[in-house]
């Protein structure tokens, strides 16, 4: 299980440092139903993880994603695409970064966000999760990345666990950090949000290259 983990593990942490969900889970914060609509949209995110995880790692295991422990061809193949897929989003995010003093929108649904209540919380988290895409194609590499290694059912599903609570590090943190510190925590979030917002594009450009190359050097060895 210890291959599993470390294979997974890159996916986990870029997953857990996309900044739009971590934009979000702060603009829900310092709504009036901030604490609530915050851990919902964290119970989102993590059943959005968990439904993929059970999704891939099912149909990967029904496919025989190892081979006598080495990854099959369609999982290099899979990797590939992936791999590939990644790369280009990190390109087309780093072309279409704001330029100069421009400052970056905000997606419209996050004008909203102070109307949410938590059903809608929770399904913001679930989309941003298992939806979005640069967010799936991690999943989904994680979860063939768990697969591949051919340990069992159980392992797998520790493995995924372990995969949920590193992604979730992200958008759990700030949540964490209301309700503990309550407003002591406002200015801090406050900052992160304005930096992040700034910075979306070039920081999801840089990730998604350092994952997608990772991806094609995997499928690459597993050739």
């Amino acid at each position: 299980m210890r291959d599993a983990i470390g294979d997974m593990l890159p996916a986990a942490v870029v997953a857990a440092i996309s900044p739009l969900p971590i934009v979000a889970v702060v603009l829900m914060l310092v709504t009036p139903r901030g604490r609530v609509n915050g851990t919902a949209f964290v119970l989102g995110w993590v059943l959005g993880y968990a439904v993929i995880g059970a999704v891939v790692l099912g149909v990967a295991s029904g496919a025989s994603a190892s081979d006598d422990g080495t990854p099959a061809t369609w999982v290099s193949v899979l990797k590939l695409v992936l791999g590939l897929l990644a790369l280009l989003l990190g390109v087309r995010q780093f072309r279409g970064r704001p330029r100069g003093d421009a400052k970056a929108p905000t997606p419209h649904w996050m004008q909203d966000l102070d109307t949410f209540e938590p059903p809608k919380a929770i399904g913001t988290g679930v989309l941003l999760s298992a939806v979005n895409p640069k967010n799936l194609l991690l999943a989904v590499a994680g979860a063939v990345a768990i697969a591949q290694t051919g340990i069992s059912g159980g392992e797998q599903a520790v493995a995924w666990i372990i995969f949920i609570v590193v992604a979730s590090l992200g958008v759990a943190t700030p949540v964490v950090a209301v309700l503990v510190l309550g407003d002591r925590s406002r200015r801090a979030l406050d900052e992160i949000k304005d930096w992040l917002v700034s910075n979306n594009a070039t920081i999801v450009s840089v990730i998604m290259v350092v994952i997608g190359a990772k991806l094609v050097g995997d499928a690459i060895s597993g050739f």
